[in-house]
C-alpha cells in the first residue's frame, strides 16, 4: 500500500488525474477486501460455536462470550462510513455461510466439539447446517435492527434460546 500512496501523490502532482483515481479505487478494493475479511472471521467464529451448541446441547460463558462478540464486531465492521449501508446487507449471509464458510467453521469445530472427540468429516455428519445457519441469521439480523448500546441485550436474550442457554442464564454449569 506504501507504493500505492507514493505513485498517487505522484500522479497529483503530475496532473496525471485520471491515473490518481484508478489508484484510488484499486486502494478502496483493498480496504473494502480487508473489511470483508475481518467480517469473514468474525461469522466463522460465531459458526463455530454454535456448532459445538448444537453437537454439545450447552452453552458455556466462553461460547457465549464469543458469539456476543463476534456480533458485536460484525456489526462494527459491516456498517459503511456513511452509517446508512453495509458491505454484507441482510440478504447475502446465507450464501455466504453456506458457500465459503460452515465448511471452514466446521473442520475448526472438530478440534474442539468434545475435545476433539470428530473429525471434520465426522462432525460434517452430526451437524444440522440449515439449523446452524438460521441460528446464525438469527443473530445477523440483530445487527440491522439494534444499536451497538442495545446489541448486547438483544444478543443475550436469544443465548437463552440455545440448546442449554436457560442453564447459562441460571448460572447453572
Amino acid at each position: 500500500m506504501t507504493q500505492e500512496l507514493i505513485d498517487l501523490r505522484t500522479f497529483i502532482q503530475e496532473g496525471r488525474y485520471a491515473d490518481a483515481l484508478a489508484i484510488v479505487d484499486e486502494l478502496e478494493g483493498m480496504s473494502k477486501q480487508a473489511i470483508l475479511r475481518n467480517i469473514q472471521a468474525y461469522l466463522k467464529i460465531l459458526l463455530i460455536h454454535l456448532i459445538k451448541n448444537q453437537v454439545e446441547q450447552r452453552l458455556t460463558g466462553s461460547w457465549a462470550n464469543s458469539i456476543r462478540n463476534s456480533i458485536r464486531e460484525i456489526k462494527k465492521l459491516n456498517i459503511k462510513d456513511n452509517k446508512t449501508s453495509y458491505y454484507i446487507n441482510l440478504g447475502e449471509w446465507q450464501n455466504l455461510i453456506e458457500e465459503e464458510i460452515i465448511e471452514d467453521a466446521i473442520a475448526d469445530a472438530s478440534e474442539e466439539v468434545m475435545n476433539g472427540s470428530y473429525n471434520q468429516f465426522q462432525l460434517a455428519e452430526m451437524v444440522e447446517i440449515n439449523q446452524i445457519t438460521q441460528t446464525a441469521l438469527k443473530f445477523l439480523a440483530l445487527t440491522y435492527s439494534y444499536s451497538a448500546k442495545e446489541l448486547a441485550s438483544s444478543v443475550a436474550e436469544n443465548l437463552t434460546q440455545l440448546p442449554g442457554g436457560e442453564d447459562w442464564k441460571a448460572g447453572k454449569r
